[in-house]
């Protein structure tokens, strides 16, 4: 196991370890986990997710519902439909859950996600997200950032970008049993994008583990990225010193491109994307302007000086 990385605080530091939420605890209620909006939650593996607190980066909007979080998802593994992940996520097992990392660092391995978990300091961070679509929401995510998990296996100096790579189980993400994506879905970052305190590893939403539609039981959060870059349940991480393949890419480089910056002055070739429709105002809602790096530009424009993002968009 990596031992360079030494977070300041671990979970068991500020929890008691009766307090871990588990996939056994869970299944052992009277008929799981069920919170106030009604829907079911599907048990995730087991991860510690006591003692976050907000994040310095949060936004000041509010959360969209639970309900809204867990009903309206893209998770292609399951379906083109937004609501297809509700229905049909549940079939996906994610305890036990392991993550491979390879390529250009010093610790390579095949990691259990509680071993990695429990050397992050988690943090709760609230975060609009936008797609391709033009819709957002906030969505209250728990989660650590990316770079501790980086900084944990060491990258060596010639790594510039970073891989990711979905679970790749037909018999339970049932969309992978058709052809309409090249499986298994394949996401990257350069490696200053990947270690800016802005991307995150989400492991759950709402103060509870992540729900099988939104990515369990490990998935990236990219806020400045349109939601197509935000890859859900990991199971692969590799660093490399060539830019990576990418789904979206591969299929329409026209349409979509490495970087997938939310821009709202170059729009998709068959859609503006000036404007979004927010999730949960209504359907009468007025749209709103979309923001230039999802509003997150003080913090990631530096990232991208002298590049032109009307090419490399």
């Amino acid at each position: 196991m990596p031992g360079a990385f030494k977070p300041d605080l671990k979970y068991s530091d500020v929890t008691p370890h009766s307090a871990w939420l588990n996939r056994r605890q869970i299944m052992a209620g009277a008929a799981g986990l069920v919170l106030g909006s009604q829907l079911a939650f599907p048990a995730s593996a087991a991860v510690n997710l006591g003692g976050y607190s907000q994040s310095i980066y949060s936004t000041d909007e509010e959360p969209n519902s639970f309900e809204d979080v867990t009903s309206y998802n893209n998770f292609y593994e399951f379906g083109s439909g937004k609501s297809d992940p509700s229905k049909y996520a549940s079939a996906l097992t994610t305890d036990p859950w392991s993550v491979e990392i390879d390529g250009m660092c010093r610790n390579p391995g095949t990691y259990n996600l509680e071993e990695i978990v429990e050397q992050m300091p988690l943090e709760e961070r609230i975060y609009r997200l936008r797609c391709v679509e033009a819709w957002s929401m906030v969505v209250p995510w728990i989660g650590f950032e990316l770079a501790a998990l980086l900084n944990w296996v060491e990258p060596l100096p010639g790594a510039k970008y970073v891989a990711f790579e979905t679970l790749h189980r037909p018999d339970e993400m049932r969309a992978q049993r058709t052809g309409y994506l090249d499986w298994p879905y394949i996401e990257g970052l350069r490696l200053d994008e990947a270690m800016n305190p802005l991307t995150i590893m989400a492991v759950g939403l709402y103060g509870e583990v992540l729900p099988n539609q939104n990515g369990a039981p490990i998935r990236l959060v990219v806020p400045w990225k349109y939601g197509f870059k935000s890859i859900k349940s990991i199971v692969k991480i590799s660093l490399t010193d060539t830019e990576p393949r990418t789904t979206w890419n591969e299929i329409a480089p026209h349409e979509y491109g490495f970087y997938a910056n939310v821009n709202p002055e170059v729009s998709h070739p068959r859609w503006s994307q000036a404007s979004e429709r927010v999730i949960g105002a209504g359907l009468f809602a007025a749209r709103k302007p979309t923001l230039m790096f999802n509003g997150y530009g003080e913090y990631v424009a530096q990232l991208y000086d002298g590049m032109d993002l009307t090419v490399l968009y």
